[in-house]
C-alpha cells in the first residue's frame, strides 16, 4: 500500500477499484478521446487537437481530475517526472492517477536513453496513454540535470532517447520543445532538430513557440519575454506534413486558439486553462462538438471526488487549490478565491467542503439570476 507523503492519502494504481463511472465519462480505452483522430497529419489513437500542458506544481492528479470534468476529451499531461525519480523514488506515488483522467500523458525529464527507457516502461505499465520527453524547460534545476531545453543543443542524444523509449513501449513517444535556445534560434536549427528526432521515430512534436534563454531569465520570464513566433511553427508543419505538430505558448482566448487549428494539428494551453478552466470547457465543446460542461456540474462532481479522497486521508487543500480560477472574471470570483485561500486551513475538511459546496451553489444561483 503506497501513501502520498504530502497528503497522507492511500494511492492506487490505475487498475484498482473506484467509484462506478457515470454515463458519458471518459474511461480507459474507451470514449472519443481514444478514437482515431480526424484532423491533418498521421493517423493516431489519440486525438491531439486540444491539450493541457504539463505544469510543475499544477497538473497533479487532483488538478487533472477536475480538468477532465470540464473538458471530457482534452489530452492532459502530468507534471514533469524525472526518470531518476521513477528509478529510485516512490514510483507508486509518482505514477498514481485516476482512470477517469484518460486520455493522459506522462511527461518525463532525463537525458540517459537506458534510464528513460526504463521510466517509459513504468509509465506505460501504469496505464499512461503517451510518454512525452521534456526538451523545453529552461529552469536552472533542470539544466543541472542536463535535460530540458538544454537538450536542444544535443539533437543526437535526444534522438537516442526517443529511439530507446520507443523500443521500450507500445504507446506513442512524443517530444515537447522550444523554437531554439540562446543564440541557436534560426528556423534551420529548429528544422534540423525536428528532422533528427523524426528519424528516430518521433511522430509528434509539441513546440512552445518561443525560444529559451538558458541563462539570465527565470522560468516565468522565459514564458513571457522571448517573443512568440507562430509563423515558424506553421512553417515546421509545412516542412513536416507527416508529423503531428502541436502549437503551445500564448494561447489565451477562444478565437486565436481555434484559428490556429487550421494551421497545425493541435493546440496546447497552459496557464490560461489553469487560471480559467471554463475557457478550456468552451474550447473542448467547440472542438469536439458537444455542449459545454457547466460550472455547477463540474464543481458538484469534483466535490463528490473530494469526499471520496477525504475518506482516504487526502487533505482538502491539496485538491481545492486547483479551483481558484473557476469563477475567474465572473461575479463572486473574489469571494470564492478568498474562501479557497482561508477555509481549507481548518481541521475539519468535511465541514469545510460542505461550506465550499454551499458557496459555489450560491454563486451559481446568483449568476443565473443575473441572466434571467
Amino acid at each position: 500500500m503506497a501513501m502520498d507523503r504530502e497528503t497522507g492519502s492511500v494511492l492506487r494504481w490505475p487498475e484498482a477499484d473506484r467509484e462506478p463511472t457515470r454515463a458519458g465519462d471518459v474511461t480507459a480505452g474507451s470514449g472519443p478521446g481514444t478514437s482515431a483522430r480526424s484532423g491533418p497529419g498521421p493517423s493516431s489513437v489519440l486525438d491531439r487537437r486540444l491539450n493541457v500542458a504539463p505544469m510543475m506544481e499544477r497538473t497533479d492528479r487532483h488538478c487533472r481530475y477536475f480538468l477532465r470534468l470540464v473538458a471530457p476529451q482534452t489530452l492532459l499531461y502530468t507534471e514533469m517526472v524525472t526518470a531518476a525519480a521513477l528509478m529510485h523514488g516512490d514510483r507508486a506515488r509518482l505514477l498514481a492517477f485516476d482512470p477517469a483522467e484518460h486520455p493522459v500523458a506522462l511527461q518525463l525529464g532525463g537525458s540517459e536513453p537506458d534510464e528513460l527507457a526504463a521510466a517509459a516502461r513504468y509509465g506505460a505499465a501504469a496505464g499512461y496513454d503517451e510518454i512525452n520527453l521534456n526538451v523545453g524547460c529552461p529552469s536552472d534545476r533542470v539544466q543541472a540535470g542536463c535535460f530540458g531545453a538544454a537538450l536542444m543543443l544535443e539533437p543526437e542524444r535526444v534522438a537516442a532517447c526517443v529511439a530507446a523509449m520507443r523500443d521500450a513501449v507500445d504507446v506513442p513517444v512524443t517530444v515537447k520543445t522550444r523554437l531554439g535556445v540562446d543564440h541557436h534560434d534560426s528556423y534551420e536549427f529548429l528544422r534540423d532538430f525536428v528532422g533528427t528526432i523524426a528519424e528516430a521515430g518521433c511522430r509528434t512534436v509539441i513546440v512552445h513557440a518561443r525560444k529559451a534563454w538558458l541563462k539570465g531569465l527565470s522560468p516565468k520570464q522565459n514564458r513571457e519575454i522571448p517573443p512568440l513566433d507562430y509563423a515558424r511553427v506553421h512553417r515546421l508543419k509545412r516542412d513536416f506534413p507527416e508529423l503531428d505538430v502541436i502549437l503551445n505558448g500564448g494561447l489565451k482566448d477562444e478565437a486565436t486558439t481555434l484559428a490556429e487549428l487550421g494551421r497545425v494539428d493541435g493546440v496546447m494551453l497552459g496557464r490560461a486553462a489553469y487560471d480559467d478552466p471554463m475557457l478550456l470547457a468552451r474550447l473542448d465543446a467547440a472542438i469536439f462538438g458537444h455542449e459545454p460542461v457547466s460550472v455547477n456540474e463540474a464543481l458538484e462532481r469534483f466535490f463528490e471526488y473530494a469526499e471520496r479522497e477525504i475518506g482516504k486521508g487526502t487533505r482538502l487543500r491539496a485538491m481545492t487549490r486547483h479551483l481558484m480560477g473557476v469563477f475567474a472574471g465572473r461575479p463572486g470570483g473574489r469571494a470564492w478565491r478568498r474562501a479557497l485561500g482561508e477555509w481549507p486551513r481548518a481541521d475539519d475538511d468535511r465541514a469545510t467542503l460542505a461550506k465550499l459546496r454551499a458557496l459555489a451553489q450560491s454563486l451559481v444561483r446568483d449568476r443565473l439570476s443575473r441572466v434571467f
